[in-house]
């Protein structure tokens, strides 16, 4: 299985923040940019959302119900429900990020590589995906103050006023800004993902470097993380029958039952680590283990699913031979 190089460069820096953990002014220096970085991520996540891309895709609007009901309602039903395995095999700490891995919102590049791959519904993926994030600014947020409170790291009104402040306000001004530097956004678009995925490393650095200060690797044992690990196979596993089983029973076609797969039952590391930085502050270093750890599984397990169904809808409806090419065949994105 390949495992996603942006997963070795977050280990690398997490391993970069054990060894050399910012402290005193560098800390504050490190916190600031940090804040800035999460400010600048939203605001291009809006710069890049179309709008009239996501009023179109409301037409489908019985899938995106599905997939925001099983982003938003499942997946943490399934959180609450993993309460029951404290402390015989999570310890509290790892719970909590665990419950937050569920509140967050879906994936949008991943969806649609897989979705491309496994040769589903590819646009309803992009507007599932999009609408996903687009909720997850507002109900991440609410959903951890109903559910984790004040035992997830101090959550209270100041954080609420935070997420409006560093997410909410610069996705709005990238919308608002869109009809003047969409283009640009564009055409840099290659820098601006090596801009953004710089800015989560940021926030990944400074998350470890305050769990350092309190002495995060005492808190996990190897044998806790091993048990984590399995916990979050058979949460990803249920996720994925539930999507594609409850897809056919809902009356999806196959095409729409493979994007609701692929965008219900997956996890955004791109904006749960924002999140998590500003909901959980010095905490934040153990609630994004569990969402770091789900990400590169969820990818590995995905991926030979949608291959496996590329290899079903090929057997179903054989390609044309390679003198005469499909145009406009789906290309794999880089992986998020």
């Amino acid at each position: 299985m390949p495992i996603d190089p942006y997963i070795l460069l977050l280990l690398a820096t997490v391993g970069v923040a054990a060894l050399l953990p910012a402290r005193g002014t560098g800390a504050d220096v490190a916190s600031g940019a940090s804040t800035a970085a999460i400010a600048f991520l939203f605001f291009l996540y809006g710069a890049r959302l179309s709008t009239r891309e996501a009023l179109d895709g409301l037409r489908h609007w019985r899938l995106h119900l599905t997939v925001l009901a099983c982003t938003f309602v499942l997946f943490p039903v399934l959180g609450l429900a993993a309460r029951g395995l404290v402390p015989v095999l999570l310890t509290h700490p790892l719970y909590q990020g665990l419950l937050f891995l569920t509140l967050v919102p879906s994936t949008i590049q991943s969806s649609i590589a897989f979705t491309s791959i496994a040769r589903g519904n590819v646009p309803a993926a992009i507007c599932a995906g999009s609408f996903s994030s687009l909720a997850g600014i507002v109900v991440t947020p609410l959903l951890a103050a109903v559910l984790l409170g004040n035992g997830g790291g101090g959550f209270s009104a100041d954080s609420l006023g935070r997420i409006v402040l560093q997410l909410l306000v610069p996705f709005l001004a990238g919308q608002l800004l869109r009809r003047w530097i969409g283009p640009f956004v564009a055409r840099h678009k290659k820098v601006l993902g090596l801009v953004d995925r710089g800015s989560i490393l940021l926030v990944v650095y400074t998350a470890f470097s305050e769990g350092m200060a309190q002495g995060i690797w005492h808190q996990v044992r190897p044998l806790q993380l091993g048990a984590l690990l399995g916990v979050e196979a058979v949460l990803l596993a249920v996720m994925l029958a539930l999507t594609w089983y409850g897809g056919k029973a809902l009356g999806f076609g196959r095409a729409d039952r493979i994007a609701i797969q692929f965008a219900g039952s997956k996890k955004s590391l791109a904006s749960g680590l924002p999140m998590a930085s500003v909901l959980f502050g010095a905490h934040a270093s153990l609630a994004v283990l569990p969402l770091m750890l789900f990400h590169q599984m969820q990818l590995m397990v995905c991926a030979v699913i949608a291959k496996r169904r590329a290899r079903d809808a090929e057997e179903e409806n054989p390609r044309p031979s390679a003198a005469h090419p499909v145009q406009g065949q789906p290309q794999h994105g880089v992986l998020r």
